[in-house]
C-alpha cells in the first residue's frame, strides 16, 4: 500500500503516549501510527498527559507507569485521574517490571484498561492487538503479572500446602464429620482417615493441644480460607 493509500485510510483510533523516555516514545508512536492509530499527542510527564487528554480528548492513552518527578507512581495516578475525568478513554499502562500491587489497583477500573511489560512491545502485532481489545472494551493483563498472582494466591492459602485429599478429609470434617463417617463417604478406612487428619494437623502448623481442640482449629482455617461453599 503506498503513502497516499496510508494517508486516506481512516485512523484506528486516537491516541497519546507519555513516557520520559524520548526514544521508547518515538517507537511507541511509530508501532501506533503503522497500526494504522493516529498520535493526538506526546507527553514526558503527568501533567503535561493531563492537558493532553483534556485537550484531545484520545480514544486511548498509552503510559509509562513511572515518570517525573519522582519516578514513583505518577503514570498510576495520572490513570486514575484520567478515568474519573474521562471514562470512555481506554488507558494501557506500561511497566519495565511487574508491579502487582499497582496492577491491580489499575485494572480494579474495569473495562478498557490494560498492564503491559515494556518487554512484550516489541512484538509489534501483539501490542496492535492488545491496543484493539483495549479499545473494544476489553482488558489485557500482562502473563508475567498472571503468574504474579497466582504464585502470591498459593503463598497466601493457608490450605495450599494440602493434596487435594486431605482438602476434601477437612471439607468433611468442617461438614462435622467423625473420622468412620469421613471414610464412609470416601470409601476409604477409618485408619487411612486418621493419616490423613494427622498430616493435616502437622501441616497446619497447628499449636499442640488435645486432638479435639487442634480439629477444631484446622476446621477455623479451613472457613476462613474462604473455600467452605456450604
Amino acid at each position: 500500500m503506498d503513502d497516499a493509500v496510508a494517508k486516506q485510510r481512516p485512523a484506528r483510533g486516537r491516541v497519546v503516549l507519555a513516557d520520559d523516555d524520548v526514544l521508547l516514545r518515538e517507537g511507541l508512536a511509530s508501532l501506533c501510527e503503522r497500526g494504522g492509530y493516529e498520535v493526538a499527542g506526546q507527553a514526558g510527564d503527568a501533567v503535561h498527559l493531563l492537558e493532553l487528554v483534556e485537550g484531545e480528548r484520545p480514544d486511548l492513552a498509552i503510559i509509562d507507569i513511572r515518570m517525573p518527578p519522582n519516578q514513583s507512581t505518577e503514570g498510576l495516578k495520572a490513570a486514575r485521574a484520567i478515568r474519573e475525568r474521562h471514562p470512555d478513554t481506554g488507558i494501557l499502562v506500561l511497566s519495565a517490571y511487574v508491579e502487582v500491587e499497582d496492577a491491580l489497583e489499575l485494572l480494579a477500573g474495569g473495562r478498557r484498561i490494560g498492564y503491559l511489560l515494556k518487554s512484550r512491545v516489541t512484538v509489534v502485532d501483539e501490542f496492535i492487538e492488545t491496543l484493539e481489545r483495549i479499545l473494544k472494551g476489553g482488558s489485557v493483563v500482562d502473563p508475567s503479572l498472571v503468574q504474579e498472582l497466582v504464585v502470591a494466591q498459593r503463598r497466601d492459602d493457608p490450605l495450599g500446602v494440602l493434596s487435594n485429599r486431605e482438602r476434601e478429609v477437612l471439607a468433611l470434617m468442617a461438614e462435622g464429620r467423625s473420622n468412620a463417617g469421613i471414610g464412609r463417604r470416601l470409601w476409604v478406612t477409618e485408619g487411612t482417615v486418621e493419616k490423613h487428619v494427622r498430616s493435616i494437623l502437622g501441616k497446619l502448623r497447628l499449636p499442640e493441644d488435645t486432638d479435639d481442640h487442634r480439629r477444631v482449629l484446622a476446621v477455623l482455617t479451613f472457613l476462613e480460607s474462604g473455600q467452605y461453599g456450604g
